[in-house]
């Protein structure tokens, strides 16, 4: 089974590690969002591809569900003490020498899918990993203070600011004159199942849809008989994490598991997944041509987010 999965962050990469134990035969394509991509002290991070690489290769801080095991501060103490920061984003050694290599390659001409691949060499999340995009995405969030209007990186947005103001819009920067990395069109061409992940809609998954082509592809998929199947981020109307709600109402979009499924609509999703708490929303979400079932999804441990897969697959199989 080739399985296509559009992934953040920490919900997309427990996910995956959940549907790694629910198909274990399985050939995963993770295509993965960049627009949280930001440069800090000359270099270029992905948190997200990171995320993903450490959390199937081993090497995640469980508890957080970002950055590195056993991770130290030294570097980041000595460039405060130069004054250099930002100090609000936490980088670790370990991670730092992730983002050296990666900027190594780059600066010598090697594309982010390449770069990618090459730290997965020493990962082995045993799925394919491929950025949304070679090019250069980021989103950007306006907000207002103290009566002025300006934006952010998304990332000062969520870790500085934690969405304690409003987000008037959300911009992934770039996004419109992008590419589709290579590899990325070709997995969903060919995929016998594309997976929406209960990761954030709007500045993940919404992200990775704003490259051309890639929203298009998956339009053309489902339409000749791919079922694709989207898991609620959203239970008992309130993010699992973080704070979905705050871009959500960026949108316009109400933080319900019955409004995400709007938001994505018919034409990208055949079937949906709710939560056992939001059984109610199951009706509504079929009466937009959705095909949804009410499930546990809490990502409480690896068995449950396995069980959460297999009931998406077993509805992909219902579509199929």
């Amino acid at each position: 089974m080739r399985i296509v999965v559009l992934a953040g962050g920490i919900g997309g990469a427990r996910f995956l590690r959940g549907l790694k134990q629910a198909a274990p035969d399985a050939e995963i394509t993770v295509v993965g969002n960049t627009g949280d991509d930001i440069h800090l002290f000359g270099l270029k991070v992905c948190p997200d591809l990171d995320t993903v690489m450490y959390t199937l290769g081993g090497g995640i801080n469980e508890e957080q569900g970002w950055g590195r095991l056993d991770e130290s501060f030294t570097v980041k103490e000595e460039l405060a003490a130069y004054g250099v920061g930002p100090e609000w984003f936490g980088l670790g050694d370990r991670d730092f020498a992730t983002h050296i290599v990666r900027t190594q390659m780059l600066g010598a001409g090697f594309p982010l899918s390449a770069v990618t691949e090459a730290l997965c060499a020493r990962w082995q999340p045993g799925v394919r990993l491929l950025p949304m995009s070679d090019d250069r995405v980021e989103t950007h969030v306006a907000i207002e203070v103290d009566g002025e209007q300006k934006a952010v990186h998304f990332q000062e947005y969520w870790v500085k600011l934690r969405a304690s103001v409003d987000a008037k819009a959300v911009v992934p920067v770039g996004a419109e004159a992008a590419k589709p990395a290579p590899g990325v069109l070709d997995a969903i061409a060919e995929a016998d199942v594309v997976l929406f992940p209960p990761s954030n809609p709007v500045v993940s998954v919404g992200t990775i849809l704003a490259v051309p082509g890639i929203r298009e592809a998956i339009v053309a998929a489902a339409a000749s008989g791919t079922p694709v199947v989207g898991l609620s981020p959203i239970v008992g109307d309130a993010p699992v994490r973080g704070m979905a709600d705050k871009v959500l109402a960026a949108v316009g979009v109400e933080s319900t598991a019955t409004a995400v499924a709007l938001h994505y609509g018919s034409e990208l999703l055949g079937g949906w997944l709710v939560d056992t708490v939001d059984a109610g929303a199951v009706t509504d979400v079929e009466a937009a041509g959705i095909r949804c079932r009410a499930v546990p999804l809490m990502m409480t441990d690896v068995e449950a987010t396995a069980a959460m897969a297999r009931e998406a697959l077993a509805l992909a199989e219902e579509l199929r």
